[in-house]
């Protein structure tokens, strides 16, 4: 019978075993809120880009500060991209406009924890502008108009105001001229105070982000309708957020909010004067309107 030749276990093999254990105890996925994987948190981009970049940036800083998790900010290409990013795990807080959040809600599970407030109110209106000098005294004047969109995903600048010019015997997709997607709520009011579009629709008052460059935008642009009341703009979380740190970032962000640092970090972002806890219900009454429109959320997450 052969006896079986047992080979001494040399040094430089224990080493090689050890660094392939070390290396697959290493390659998963790093934990949430670390360098190597942090929380992202992603701003639809409805304003000044460059301002919403200076405000996200310091209020993800504040985050870490004080909850020791890293979290990055960015902000989305446009509206829906933000909602994208959050449906498949790419970003994990979202800070989104109102028929963007019910559409995420619906499609993604993706849940609000605090609601803007803004003049004291969690409810703000839309309204369509124009220029002062154009001639348009009514709604129905718009018709054969350049009119400027924010983007069809705005609650404000897009959803509500069509609403609204329905309801006053104007279509939208059919009585203008010509239509223009601008791409936020700033860029429409510029387009109507340089004469590039004869009216827009924005939020209620819109016209005060672009004072401080255009001191007399509001001689120039003029507000001819103002919409129902919507539900402000909000702060929500992805579906598969542990709910730990979750509780972390919203108790963070509340903190935030009361402070002076953090307010001015937020209203450089979005103009937002604080946050407070709020639940999907409250968003019911939009989808009211919206199923009154003729808006069924369910195709349209299709």
């Amino acid at each position: 019978m052969k006896r079986k030749t047992v080979l001494p276990l040399t040094t430089g093999f224990i080493c090689l075993f050890l660094t392939i254990v070390m290396m697959s105890c290493s390659s998963g996925t790093a934990k949430l809120g670390t360098e190597k994987n942090p929380i992202i948190m992603s701003f639809v981009p409805s304003g000044d880009t460059q301002e919403i970049v200076v405000g996200g940036d310091a209020i993800a800083k504040m985050i870490t500060a004080i909850t020791g998790l890293i979290v990055k900010a960015n902000v989305g290409t446009d509206f829906a991209a933000v909602r994208e990013a959050m449906g498949s795990g790419k970003s994990h807080i979202g800070w989104l406009n109102t028929f963007n959040y019910v559409l995420a809600h619906e499609k993604y599970g993706i849940d609000v924890g605090l609601v803007a407030i803004r003049f004291g109110q969690t409810t703000y209106r839309g309204q369509i502008v124009v220029g002062a000098k154009s001639g348009i005294k009514v709604l129905t004047d718009l018709k054969g108009k350049t009119v400027c969109w924010v983007d069809p995903n705005s609650t404000s600048g897009y959803i509500v105001p069509r609403i609204t010019l329905k309801a006053n015997g104007v279509d939208p997709d059919r009585d203008f001229r010509k239509t223009i997607e601008a791409g936020s709520h700033n860029n429409v009011i510029i387009a109507v105070y340089k004469g590039n579009c004869d009216a827009g629709a924005t939020y209620a008052d819109a016209r005060g982000t672009i004072e401080k460059d255009y001191p007399d935008v509001k001689t120039k642009v003029s507000v001819l309708a103002i919409t129902p009341d919507i539900p402000n703009d909000n702060v929500a979380f992805a579906k598969d957020l542990p709910k730990d740190l979750r509780d972390k970032i919203t108790k963070a962000l509340l903190e935030i909010a009361a402070s002076d640092e953090g307010k001015a970090a937020m209203k450089t972002a979005y103009q937002i004067a604080g946050l407070e806890p709020c639940e999907d219900a409250f968003y019911d009454g939009f989808r009211v309107q919206l199923g009154k429109a003729g808006m069924k959320i369910e195709e349209l997450v299709k």
